[in-house]
This record gives structure tokens, sequence and C-alpha cells, in this order.
């Protein structure tokens, strides 16, 4: 086979070593020489020295779990860097070392066989640490507060049952005077605020509970946690929107798309690094992000349409972006979502819909313009006659003898 990169370097990268395998072409055949290296600081300098040395221009590991980040940062700016997918790299049964998958890394890498994952800048890199621990914190905090549904359940206290929010104003109020002492419901049903106070009988019964001392302290302690789990949310979110000043116009764009928050906004741009031309198309995308069907294909026999594996982080964003667009009124996706849904599901309608949302996305930031919405009578005007025709049918299958009129053009 052709040879590619005449010097390189293939590493296969574990917790605490690091085994290199540097190759250089002689023109008939190959110098190779075998390293190995520990996995800190100095070590990882010591890497960067002797590859340089080497003349080394490309270098190639696995991207198993994060023990490749470490690496990455010493060498980054340095020589080009491929972090490679560990499935692409399953070579020959029999004889597994780590020496010997350094080697086959190198051999694929000299002969430009491997491609390399997306890695971001630096600065997306740090974006995105912040979105996704944003994104952990708020999962947390739904945890804590299903604990203290848990709690309130077993004390007899039925809130859940009237309140929509046991971490609202009104639930929050009286679940502190619980743990301050309070028992008289009536006074308990009195914290109500606004709307909730029309649900005063409700309130009192849904109080009269068998509270524990325990139990009155569990629920401090899950209200303790929310409060600090709340604040932290916050503060993620303003160093969040802090680092993306920059881009806020872009922001905006992608806000206005149904179903996409704010907050959805700013991961959708960590996740992808906003530069969409690093993506060849909108399709090139959605198939990154694993959102679009796979294929698998044998003997002419379509096996398996399921996704494939993208970024959980994009992909969990996308479908409760999808979630949001389906209750919208009269607009696109919300209608995308009802046909789709209808006939194949809920499921794989939320996985079409945040597909749709991706590729709007991917057109907003590369036409640098806001979104227009299609309506949700687009499916219908794209081919009226059809729509026409199988509505005719079904009503004279159904015995109706059925005659067309067009209405008249409105002034």
């Amino acid at each position: 086979m052709q040879v590619i990169y005449h010097r390189c370097c293939g590493l296969d990268v574990h917790k605490r070593s690091i085994t290199a395998c540097r190759l250089k072409w002689l023109g008939s055949a190959w110098d190779r020489e075998v390293r190995q290296f520990g996995t800190m600081t100095k070590d990882l300098l010591g890497l960067a020295d002797w590859l340089a040395q080497e003349g080394c221009t490309h270098v190639a590991m696995e991207s198993t779990g994060v023990y490749w980040k470490p690496v990455y940062n010493i060498l980054e700016g340095q020589f080009e860097l491929l972090v490679v997918n560990a499935q692409h790299l399953k070579a020959v049964p029999g004889r597994k070392t780590d020496v010997r998958d350094a080697e086959w890394i190198a051999e694929l890498l000299a002969h430009g066989l491997l491609r390399g994952s997306f890695v971001p800048p630096v600065e997306v890199r740090a974006l995105r640490e912040l979105t996704r621990y944003r994104s952990s914190v708020v999962r947390d905090r739904a945890r804590t507060i299903n604990r203290l549904q848990k709690v309130l359940e077993a004390a007899n206290i039925k809130l859940a049952n009237v309140v929509s929010d046991i971490d609202g104003v009104s639930a929050r109020q009286m679940l502190e005077a619980l743990v301050a002492g309070e028992r008289d419901t009536e006074q308990l049903a009195s914290l109500a605020k606004g709307r909730l106070k029309e649900k005063r009988e409700q309130l009192v019964e849904a109080l009269s509970g068998r509270l524990k001392p325990h139990q009155s302290f569990l629920i401090a302690e899950h209200l303790a946690q929310v409060d600090y789990l709340e604040g932290a949310i916050e503060r993620l979110s303003q160093q969040i929107e802090e680092r993306l000043r920059p881009f806020e116009q872009e922001i905006g764009w992608l806000d206005t798309i149904p179903g996409v928050s704010r907050r959805t906004a700013e991961v959708l741009w960590a996740e992808t690094g906003g530069d969409m031309s690093r993506f060849a198309s909108a399709r090139h995308l959605a198939s990154w992000a694993g959102m679009c069907p796979g294929n698998n294909e044998s003997a002419g026999k379509r096996r398996s349409g399921r996704t494939r594996k993208g970024s959980p982080w994009l992909r969990h964003c996308l479908v409760e972006a999808a979630h949001g667009a389906a209750h919208t009124k009269n607009k696109y996706l919300s209608s995308q979502y009802h046909r789709i849904g209808a006939r194949r599901g809920k499921k794989k309608a939320q996985v079409a819909v945040g597909h749709s949302i991706l590729v709007i996305a991917y057109h907003l930031l590369t036409r640098k313009q806001p979104y227009s919405d299609l309506g949700a009578n687009y499916f219908d005007e794209r081919d009226r006659q059809a729509v026409t025709k199988r509505c005719v049918t079904r009503l004279q299958r159904l015995g109706f003898q059925v005659s067309l009129e067009k209405l008249p053009v409105a002034a």
C-alpha cells in the first residue's frame, strides 16, 4: 500500500502507561522503535520531546475513556493529532499486547487508513465541560426532588396530588413550615399563593399525614440540597453566558427554533463547536451526531436502521428540544412530530424531529439568519392534489358523495 506519512507514531494510551511506536520510512523498509512512557505531565513532556527529535509529523491514539485528554493537551499544536475510535482499530485476533496495538495504530496511520474524531478547539472544549456539568447538575436536582417526593409519600403527605410542582413557591413554604414543626393543616394550607388558594380544602386533606422526626430531617436535607444545586446551576449558567458573549447573535438565532430554549441553544453550540464549516453538509452533521437512520445492508437486504452512537449529550439535548417542539401550536416541527408519531410511535418521532432541529441549526449558522417557520400545513400544501384525493376517497368509503368547490379568496 502507498505510504502517506513517512514519520508517524501510534500511541496505545492507558491510565498509567503509554506505549508508543514510532515508524520511519527508509524508502524500502520501516525503521520501527517502541518505547514506554508514564502518564504524569513530566512523562508526557518527555514523550513530546522524543517525538520532536524523531521528526514525527502525525500522531494517532485511541479515544478510550478520558485518558487521551492529558496526552492531547501536551501534544496539541506540535503535531497533527488523530483521536481514533477504538472500535475502528480492531486488529487481527490473537497475540494481543500493548506493543502490537501501538504498532497496528502506527501502521494504519502511515497508510492513511485512520479517520480522526472531531476534537474542537480548546475554548469549545472548555465550554463543553461547563455545559455537560450543568446538565449533570440539572439531573441531580431532578433526582433530589424525586427523593423528596418519596419521603412525602412515606409520611402520608399527598402534596404532589394537589400542586403541580413540589418545589414551587407555595409548596416550598409549606414544606419549610413542616420542617419547623408546624402540624396545623389549616395553617399550612393558608400559605398557598395565587390560584392555589382555590384548592384550600384539598391542601388540608393532602397535608394531613404522619410525619416522623427522621422524615422531617430528610425533608430538610433534600431542600438544602435542592438550594445548593440551584445555586450551582445559576453559577454555571453565568459562566457559560460569559464565555458565549461574543456569539450572542448566533445563540439568538438558535433560540428562534421552536422547542429550543436558551440553555438548549448553548448546548447545541458547545457540542457542535459552532463552526459549521467543519461539516461537509447538514447530513454529515446529523450522521456525526447519530441522529439519522443507520446503514447496515448485506446481500441486498436492509438488516437494521437503528441510529448509530453519537454524542449522548447532544442527543439528549435534541430529544428534549423535540419534546418541547411537539407541544407548540401551528408550527412545522409540531406537525412533523404528530405526522410521524401516528405511524411510527412517539420515540421515533422525537428522534426525527431532533434530526430536523439539528439540520435547521446547521442552516441557520451557515446562512447567518433567524428561523423562519414553514407552517403547520406545509405537508398538506406540498402535495395538495394527493391530500385532496386521499380525503375524498376516505369519505366515499364511508358512504358519502363528495363534491368539491373552492372557497372564494378573502380580500
